[in-house]
């Protein structure tokens, strides 16, 4: 929806908010030239949220990509944030931040990008989920689900039992159901079981990059 006079970074809330998807692409690629390739795959085949993720780059390149990523995702009305680093994010204005357990904290990032942008955490328990609800995350990535080779330091696999159990625990403590991504593993197969515990949206990485093709059904099974 376009709004006249409207700030980009407020639409980018409101987005955050209310209509926020339930498909994000985590970007894969040893090279610079793979990680754009892939970005730009997913987008031509219809994601619309890309997170920005390429471990053991020096800063210059994920710099550099992140600066790719972010033109190639405003030109195509995509939503990208970026993993792991708060002021990569600021520095390229990125639509926001996934931050896992060990990395900054959630106040900094929001200090540092503001209130108008989405910034993710990381969880793999309960008490995980607890403290991401009370940091006012803008949605929890929720995992690992199985084993997955894009991860390194796995947490402990959760399993569709462990999602259900995290879910059932917050409904017996009154809690609302944040917006969770299930992260780790996921793929097209497993969207119908997640929706049905309760998960909010998917992150993936593996099949997408693989099957760029695959992303319209992926749409379609979370409508």
């Amino acid at each position: 929806m376009y709004l006249k006079n409207v700030s980009k970074t407020l639409i980018i809330r409101v987005y955050s908010n209310y209509k926020m998807e339930k498909l994000q692409y985590i970007s894969q690629g040893f090279t610079i030239e793979d990680q754009e390739l892939n970005i730009r795959k997913a987008i031509d085949n219809g994601v619309k949220w890309i997170q920005v993720r390429w471990k053991n780059a020096s800063e210059n390149e994920l710099i550099k990509l992140s600066e790719v990523s972010k033109k190639i995702c405003s030109d195509n009305q995509t939503v990208c944030i970026i993993n792991d680093y708060i002021h990569i994010a600021k520095m390229v204005d990125a639509d926001g931040v996934h931050l896992g357990l060990k990395d900054e904290k959630i106040e900094s990032a929001r200090q540092i990008l503001g209130k108008h942008k989405i910034i993710g955490g990381t969880a793999n328990t309960l008490e995980d989920i607890i403290q991401r609800i009370n940091e006012n995350c803008d949605y929890i990535g929720l995992g690992p689900l199985r084993f997955t080779s894009t991860k390194e330091q796995l947490s402990p696999i959760l399993d569709f039992e462990g999602y259900e159990k995290i879910i059932q625990d917050l409904k017996e403590k009154g809690l609302e159901i944040p917006k969770i991504f299930a992260i780790g593993g996921v793929v097209l197969k497993d969207i119908d079981l997640l929706q049905q515990i309760g998960i909010y949206g998917v992150a993936v990485s593996g099949q997408i990059t693989n099957q760029p093709s695959i992303i319209n059904e992926f749409k379609i099974a979370m409508q």
